[in-house]
Formats: C-alpha cells, structure tokens, sequence
C-alpha cells in the first residue's frame, strides 16, 4: 500500500511539475508579447505645439492657425491641416478630439460585439500586436510623428489596450488585419475609371465605392480632410477621426489613390500599413510612374490593388501587390475596371487569385460594371454616381437588397467621384451613397488663407441630388430588414416571416431566418427557409457551403 502511495506521489508531482511549466511557459509568452508588442514613439525636440489651443467660431466649427474644422450642413466635417508632421498631428487631434474619441468607442464597441469575451479581446490584443511588432519600423518617420501628434487627443479610456500612440498606429493596420484574417474588412469595393472616347468630355473620370463596415456609428462621421504638408503635394481624402492614412484620395497635381482589398494569406509578421502606402503615393507622386515607384519599395503584409488616376497621364492603372510581388495592370484602352481580384498577367495567374474568382463575388460585381458601362455609352459623373448606386445583378436581376455581388451592397462607409484634371472630387452623404454627392473644388479650397467665418465651402452649384431609392418603399423596408437582422445578431426574439419579407430576394434573409429557426430547434422548418435561400443569388462558395451544411444538420436533427 505504501509503495503504491509513494507511485501516486510521484505521478502527481510530475504532473505539477508540467503543469507548472506549461502556466510558465504561457506566462513567459504573454510577457514575451507584451515586450515585443510595444511601440516607442518617435523623438520630437519641439513639442511646444501641445501647448497650442482651438478657437471656437461656433457650436462645429473651430481655427487653430490657419488650420481649420467645421461640420458642413450635408452632415461631412471639413478639415485643413499644415505644417510640419508633429504639428499637424497635434492640430489634427486638436482641432477634431470630439471625434477621434468617438471613433475610438465606436470602433471598440463593435468588435466588442463581434468578440464579447474580454479574454479573448486581451488575447487578441496580444496576437495583433505579434502581427504589428514590427510596425514602427515599416512607417516613415514622418507619419510616425503625424499620428504621434494626433494620439495626444485620443481617450484615455483604452490604456488597457494599449498607449494612445500604440493604438493609433495599430488602427491605421485593420484594414489588413482584418481582411487577411477574415476576409472581412471591406467585402467588396469597386472602382472604375473611363477617359478620352470613353467619357462625354475626354477628360478622366474616377469613381470608387468603399465598403468599408465596422458598424453603422463607425459611418457615422466622415471627414472631408484637406492636407497641406511642409513636403509633397496638397491633397485632399475621406477620412475619420484619428486615422491619417488614405483610402479614397486626390492630390493637387490631379493624382488619385482608392485602394480594393485582394486575397491574402495570414501575414507572419508586420510591414507597411496599406492606407499608409496610399498616403504616400498621394502625397509625393505626380503621375502613375511615380505612384508605381513608391508602391515598389514599400513591403505590404497583405495585397491589395490600388487605382491611380493621372492627370498627367490622362489615363489610369492598376498596381497589385503582394507581399512579394508588384504589377501594373494597364488595359492599354479607354477605361479601367476594378473589384476585389487581380488582372495583371503575374498576379492574375496566381493560386490565391484563382481562389479568390473562383469562390468570391468579385468576379460577378466586375462582369456587373462591364455590363453598365457598356450600356451607358460615354461616361460623365452624373453616370458615374449612377453606376455606383447600383443594385442590381447581372441583366437588371434582382438580387436583394444588400447583396455582395452588386456594386451598390449598401454598406459603404462613402463613395467618391473624381475629376482629376479640374481637381474637382464629389462625396457621397448619408445613408451609404444614396445621399447627396457634395463637390469641392480643389483650387477654391487651398487658395483659402485660414477660415476667418463658418460658411459652407463645397460647390452647391455642382451637387449631385439624392438617389430616389429614398422615397420607396423598398428603402423603408430594407431599414426594417436591416433592424431586424440586428436584433438576430444580438439574440432577440423576432418574426422570420417578416424578415424575409422584406427582402424576399436576397439569398441571406432566407439564411438569417433558417439560423434564427435552427437555434430555436424547429428543424424542419429551418430547412425550408435554407432551402429557399439556395434558389436566390448566393454571394459567395463559403456561404453556399454554410446553407447546405445547416440542411444536412436538420435532417440529422429530425
């Protein structure tokens, strides 16, 4: 009996002692990321410009200098940064703080939803910052010190994620974090460009939806931002409060940057942010020549494509690039086109794109814009903010509202049309891109010296008026549609019948139907509803795959 207590003894003590090395080696791992994740922030030898205070001309509108920031009445925000990279940084956050904070707990509060768990958020925390370890290293210095600048108005709520500089700078990277985890991050964008015989006046013409969506509050407040940098081009872009890098973006030499997210691997490790690529190539090139040469010596984590229209060129092209290779697509024609995959003959062929046309919506979204653009004939913007409203499918179908595979999926965080050769740029209003498209005029807004009165600084004269979807009935019960798939993502009790009838096309009522069925066990009548979504136009392979496994899992379950 004693030699068999004295075996269990040393049994236990073995596993204690594995145990215990397992709880070290956790430890030793969280410590390790915790060492490795951390973000030093740039050396700035004058900080005097935190001492800087805004003027308040009135209740949205604010001076500091010559910078300046108001809330238009279309609902956008304005902005006017100069200066050196760290002043402009501090004046940014100054002049918009109520807004990178905003941001900030909207941002937050949505991928509390997406990810409840505070563990696995902190766990999160930590394998982002494994990603983005190297971050800093791949950022000019330049930017560093920018975004340094605008963190010192960031909340103070969020030190548990990590320090105002620390998130700032890894914000600027969930656009690649996310769509090369998850495929998530923008879903489908579009861009298209026409010139010469292509549009009704020969000049080029650039549109591009964006759709981007981290919940409706992140949508909310857009900023019109118009940069004036001690180096480069003055450029204008669509921005948000606290994020300095570029998705949709015009400089004054007439070049344009729109970046479309393209299938990526899960990256080892950190390079370049994509939006800060684009932010470069605004602010230092002048023709596609130059952008292609600044998006070449970059090293991204992800690949993405970017659109670049050229004044200079009159013409526009496509630079892919992955974290290992760069094309130029150039259609060698009159317009471009582009959605969510490659078209350059090196990248075109390779296995991830082969992937991504195979099992995405992109490829059907493209064939979709073909097909408009060839029916519009000659392009103009009035066509262009057209095209981009768009719901339809393939001849003129009806998909549902909110579908992937249309142009307009009416999720986008803003479209923007651009006319690079009069440095004139239209920005859509809310909701999505239905609303007014609000014109600037590039010359008119960088000739201004400071804002001395609050008074609106668009082109009223140039306004494109709001989509008629707004005053149908579909409208009304897409926003029912809409609430009432929140309420099945939030677990609350609601009326499938209704779901569906509100949008009785599109493929996903019928699945969130079928899921809300199944989670309740009413099998049977769940593989009805999953049924029904499989004669509808199903976005992507994944989704198909999901709708046939839930029907497998109701017959087992009868």
């Amino acid at each position: 009996m004693a030699k068999k207590k004295s075996i269990w003894r040393r049994i236990g003590k073995v596993l204690l002692y594995t145990a215990g090395f397992f709880v070290l080696l956790i430890l030793g791992l969280f410590i390790y990321l915790w060492i490795v994740a951390r973000m030093q922030p740039p050396e700035i030898a004058d900080k005097s410009s935190l001492q800087w205070q805004r003027t308040q001309l009135d209740s949205s509108a604010y001076t500091l200098g010559n910078s300046w920031f108001r809330k238009s009445r279309s609902g956008l925000y304005e902005m006017y940064v100069e200066g050196k990279p760290f002043e402009r940084g501090v004046v940014y956050g100054k002049l918009a703080e109520e807004l990178v904070q905003r941001q900030e707990d909207h941002f937050t509060g949505q991928i509390g939803k997406m990810i409840p768990s505070r563990t696995y958020q902190h766990f999160l925390k930590y394998l982002i910052g494994w990603f983005n370890r190297n971050m800093d290293k791949n950022v000019a210095d330049e930017f560093k010190e920018e975004i340094y600048g605008v963190s010192f108005s960031a909340s103070p709520n969020y030190d548990f994620i990590g320090t105002n500089y620390q998130r700032i700078m890894n914000y600027h990277a969930a656009h690649d974090i996310g769509h090369a985890l998850q495929s998530l991050a923008l879903v489908g964008c579009t861009s298209f460009g026409t010139w010469n015989d292509r549009s009704e006046d020969s000049s080029l013409i650039i549109g591009r939806n964006f759709d981007f969506y981290v919940g409706d509050k992140f949508a909310e407040d857009k900023i019109v931002a118009f940069y004036r940098p001690d180096q480069g081009h003055p450029f204008m872009m669509v921005t948000w409060g606290g994020f300095t890098g570029v998705v949709s973006g015009m400089n004054m030499e007439g070049l344009t940057v729109t970046i479309n997210a393209a299938k990526s691997d899960i990256p080892s490790g950190s390079a370049t942010p994509v939006s800060l690529v684009a932010r470069e190539i605004l602010q230092y090139a002048g023709n596609i020549s130059e952008a292609y040469a600044i998006a070449q010596k970059r090293k991204m984590f992800v690949s993405e494509s970017f659109l670049i229209g050229s004044a200079a060129d009159n013409r526009a092209a496509i630079i892919e690039k992955t974290p290992d290779s760069i094309a130029l697509y150039d259609p060698r024609g009159n317009e471009i086109s582009c959605a969510n995959h490659f078209q350059s003959q090196l990248l075109g062929a390779s296995e991830a794109n082969r992937e991504q046309l195979a099992g995405s919506a992109s490829p059907y979204r493209y064939q979709r814009l073909q097909e408009l653009l060839e029916r519009n004939g000659k392009n103009s913007v009035a066509k262009t903010a057209s095209i981009l409203r768009d719901q339809r499918g393939l001849k003129d179908a009806d998909i549902g509202m909110g579908n992937e595979k249309a142009l307009n999926q009416l999720i986008a965080h803003h479209a923007i049309i651009f006319k690079p050769k009069e440095r004139k740029v239209w920005i859509s209003t809310a909701p999505w891109q239905l609303g007014e498209f609000v014109a600037y005029d590039l010359n008119t807004i960088f000739a201004m010296k400071g804002l001395q009165t609050d008074h609106e600084i668009c082109d009223s004269s140039a306004i494109i008026p709001k989509d008629s979807f707004l005053l149908t009935d579909n409208y009304r019960k897409f926003t029912d549609f809409r609430r009432l798939k929140a309420a099945v993502m939030d677990g609350k009790e609601i009326d499938v019948k209704r779901i569906t009838a509100d949008n009785p096309e599109y493929y996903h009522a019928w699945v969130l139907a079928g899921d809300y069925l199944f989670k309740h066990k009413q099998f049977a009548e769940a593989k009805i509803y999953y049924q029904t979504a499989l004669t509808k136009e199903i976005a992507t392979i994944p989704e198909k795959e999901h709708i046939l496994r839930q029907i497998e899992k109701c017959d087992k379950k009868k």
